[in-house]
């Protein structure tokens, strides 16, 4: 099958390689001419060093490289998605599958990012949401990998299943999308404050308190949104947080861990050198908690540690004398 890959960041060149491997047409577009150089010459992304990018993959800046294709993979930082899928839009064969592998929610009007494609490609074209706990790092060296291919259009889920599938990449079905759209964005959140625990010389009570406590905000928030609660136990919620909050993989738990130590937020994102959807990711949280009356104490902390200049510290104690409560919502009701 033909299948562009729109963006070559890491995660996009490791499933790049991945449908390669798989037998499929694949070109991986990039933005710039000089990024897209560099794959050229070097035949390696520089963030995935040691994997080889074979001759057989296609390398372009014309995103008319997806005409023809009946997969488009939308790679691109999620602050770039609705830019880039309005530009894809003319070059679209009716009836191509979009498959959203960006994990965010856009800032602005606090849509999921298959929304926001959809928003902007129309209805003739389905759109599949694709995540789990998947380092791209990992997914390009063929360690063995498993997500979620998430869809309300099941024909389409179940053919970007088939499509990435084998022996060391498994996907599982799923049509709630909003389900696993705001556990991918939402968990970067906790693996920066991950992070900053981190930084800050707590421990591993301190991460697995954080970590579970913040699975239950995430859970609410998805809920209320219309998602359900079982999702957000699967790969796409628990399995990513668990992958982004405890390893060094994760661009939000370095971040959190300078802002921990000291850094300030901004020069900590700008030190980690490729977007940290956690910290833009904090913003939409708060705002989406605040519209729907959701109680997110752990997300809101975030945000005044990362906007309003507050000490972690101080935060965490906070946090850490709240009211008492039952641990289960609906306890003895």
């Amino acid at each position: 099958m033909k299948v562009s890959v729109i963006g070559s960041g890491g995660w996009g060149t490791a499933l790049a390689l991945l449908l390669l491997e798989n037998g499929h047409d694949v070109t991986l577009w990039s933005y710039s001419e000089a990024e897209s150089q560099v794959l050229r010459e070097k035949r390696e992304n520089p963030v995935l060093k040691g994997v080889p990018l074979p001759e057989t993959l296609r390398l372009s800046t014309d995103l008319a490289c997806v005409r023809g294709c009946k997969v488009v993979v939308m790679a691109t930082p999620s602050f770039a998605v609705r830019s880039t899928a309005h530009q894809l839009a003319p070059h679209l064969e009716p009836g191509t599958v979009l498959v959203s592998v960006s994990k965010g929610i856009e800032k602005d009007t606090s849509l999921c990012l298959t929304q926001v494609i959809a928003q902007e490609v129309g209805e003739c074209y389905p759109v599949v949401a694709l995540s789990g706990p998947s380092h791209a790092e990992e997914v390009g060296r063929r360690v063995p990998t498993a997500v979620v291919s998430a869809s309300e259009d099941r024909a389409a889920a179940e053919l970007v299943q088939d499509l990435f599938m084998n022996e060391r990449f498994r996907v599982y079905a799923s049509d709630d999308v909003i389900g696993v759209e705001l556990g991918a964005a939402l968990k970067n959140v906790i693996a920066l404050c991950a992070g900053c625990c981190d930084g800050m010389g707590c421990g591993d009570n301190t991460k697995a308190a954080l970590m579970t406590r913040g699975l239950t905000e995430i859970a609410r928030l998805v809920v209320a949104m219309g998602g359900r609660k079982e999702t957000v136990a699967g790969l796409a919620g628990v399995g990513d947080l668990i992958v982004t909050c405890t390893s060094m993989h994760s661009r939000n738990r370095r971040a959190g861990i300078l802002i921990g130590q000291g850094t300030p937020p901004e020069q900590a994102v700008k030190e980690i050198g490729m977007v940290v959807e956690g910290y833009y990711a904090a913003v939409t949280a708060t705002t989406l908690a605040n519209k729907l009356g959701v109680e997110m104490p752990i997300a809101q902390a975030a945000y005044e540690v990362l906007y309003e200049g507050r000490d972690a510290h101080l935060v965490l104690t906070e946090l850490m004398t709240r009211e008492k409560k039952h641990e289960l919502e609906d306890s003895w009701v």
